[in-house]
C-alpha cells in the first residue's frame, strides 16, 4: 500500500542490520603511546663539564668584587661631599644646557632675590658675547672667501676658543660667587675683568683700521669698507658692529648696577625686599 512504512524503507539501517543515530559523530582515532621514562622521568641528564662550573664561580666572583668596589667607591666619594660640606665648600652641579650641561646656572635658588635680575642680565651678556664671536666669525670667513688676508680668519678664531671661557672663568662665575656669598674678592675679581670686556665690546664695535687692517673683528671701519668693496660681506659687518654695540650698553648697565649694589653696603639692608609688598631695588 502506498501510504504503509516498510522496514525495508528505514534510511538509517545499514546493510547488515544495525541502526545508525544521525545525532552521534565518529570516535577520534586513539594516538599510539609515547614511552614514558623510569620514575617519570623527563629527559636525560645534561652533564655540565667542571672547566664550564668553574669559569661561572670565576665570573660570580670577579661580579661580586666589582660589586664591592663600586660600593667602596660610593662611600668614598659621599664620605668626601661630607667632608666638602662640612668645610664650607659648595658643589655645583652643572645643569646647562639642558641637553649638554657644562656650567652650572641656578640663579633661582643661589641668587637672593634682590640681585637676581642683574644676574640675568649678566648671564644674557656672556651669552650675548658668544652670538658676537661665533657672527664674527661668519663674517670673517665671508671676506677671507672673497680675496683677504687669512690671517683674520685665524684671528676671529683665537678670539672665539679664548673669549668664550675667558669670560666665564673670568668675570660670570665671580659676579656669581660674589652674589651668592657675599665675597669682597669676588666683586673686585669681578670688576677688574669685566672693565677688559667692556674695552673689547668697544674696540670691537669700532675696529680701527690696523691689526691686519682690522678686518678680523666686524666694526664700523670694516663695515664702511666692506660695503664698497662687496654689498653682502658688507651688511654681514653691519650686522656684527651691531651685536658688538648692544653687547657693550649692555655691559655698561651691568658694571653700573653692580658697582652701585657694592658701593651701598650700608643700605643693603634697606635694598633687600623684607615684605612682599616691597619691590626689587635693581
Amino acid at each position: 500500500m502506498a501510504g504503509r512504512w516498510r522496514h525495508d524503507d528505514n534510511p538509517f539501517e545499514e546493510s547488515d542490520g544495525d541502526v545508525v543515530n544521525p545525532f552521534s559523530h565518529p570516535r577520534p582515532t586513539p594516538l599510539p603511546p609515547e614511552p614514558v621514562g623510569f620514575y617519570n622521568d623527563i629527559g636525560a641528564s645534561v652533564d655540565i663539564p667542571l672547566d664550564a662550573k668553574k669559569d661561572l664561580k670565576k665570573t660570580e666572583r670577579e661580579l661580586m668584587a666589582k660589586e664591592a668596589e663600586l660600593n667602596r667607591r660610593e662611600q668614598e666619594i659621599k664620605r668626601r661631599e661630607e667632608a666638602l660640606a662640612r668645610a664650607g665648600v659648595i658643589i655645583e652641579p652643572k645643569n646647562w644646557p639642558p641637553f649638554f650641561p657644562i656650567i652650572h646656572v641656578d640663579i633661582s635658588n643661589d641668587i637672593p632675590v634682590h640681585l637676581q635680575r642683574v644676574q640675568y642680565v649678566s648671564f644674557a651678556s656672556l651669552l650675548g658675547l658668544v652670538i658676537c664671536l661665533f657672527w664674527n666669525i661668519l663674517c670673517v670667513t665671508a671676506a677671507w672667501v672673497t680675496g683677504h688676508d687669512p690671517r683674520i680668519w685665524f684671528l676671529a678664531v683665537i678670539y672665539f676658543i679664548t673669549g668664550c671661557p675667558g669670560a666665564y672663568f673670568l668675570w660670570y662665575r665671580p659676579l656669581y660667587r660674589a652674589m651668592r656669598k657675599d665675597s669682597a674678592f669676588s666683586y673686585g675679581w669681578f670688576f677688574l675683568f669685566y672693565f677688559f670686556h667692556i674695552a673689547f665690546c668697544i674696540y670691537a664695535a669700532v675696529s680701527p683700521p690696523f691689526f691686519y687692517v682690522g678686518r678680523s673683528l666686524a666694526g664700523i671701519f670694516q663695515s664702511i669698507s666692506e660695503i664698497g668693496e662687496n654689498a653682502g660681506v658688507g651688511i654681514m659687518y653691519f650686522m656684527g658692529f651691531a651685536m658688538f654695540v648692544l653687547e657693550a650698553l649692555l655691559s655698561i648697565w651691568v658694571f653700573q648696577k653692580v658697582y652701585w649694589f657694592f658701593r651701598g653696603k650700608g643700605s643693603e639692608a634697606q635694598m633687600r625686599p623684607d615684605t612682599a609688598s616691597r619691590a626689587p631695588p635693581f
